[in-house]
């Protein structure tokens, strides 16, 4: 399968931003926007895919706070469990 980077990304940023609260919104489009253009393709298919789970999960990921589903450890959930938003 052949896979456009640019239309992956573009992907990414559309979910990132849409996510359907405010909070996550901002959470999730900061943190797309400060990695995205460092990123190769097998990290943003990580992302892709780190979209998938659900807010309340990907927030106590960011949080540090206790998961109700298991979250796999990949360099870019590090990167979201690490990563300080703060009105970037």
């Amino acid at each position: 399968m052949i896979i456009n980077i640019k239309d992956l990304k573009n992907k990414i940023i559309y979910r990132s931003n849409y996510r359907g609260t405010k909070e996550m919104d901002k959470l999730l489009s900061s943190f797309t926007k400060k990695y995205i253009n460092q990123l190769n393709k097998e990290e943003l298919l990580l992302l892709c895919n780190m979209l998938d789970y659900d807010d309340e999960n990907l927030y106590k990921l960011n949080q540090g706070l206790q998961l109700t589903i298991e979250i796999k450890n990949t360099k870019i959930t590090e990167l979201f469990e690490n990563y300080n938003y703060e009105n970037e």
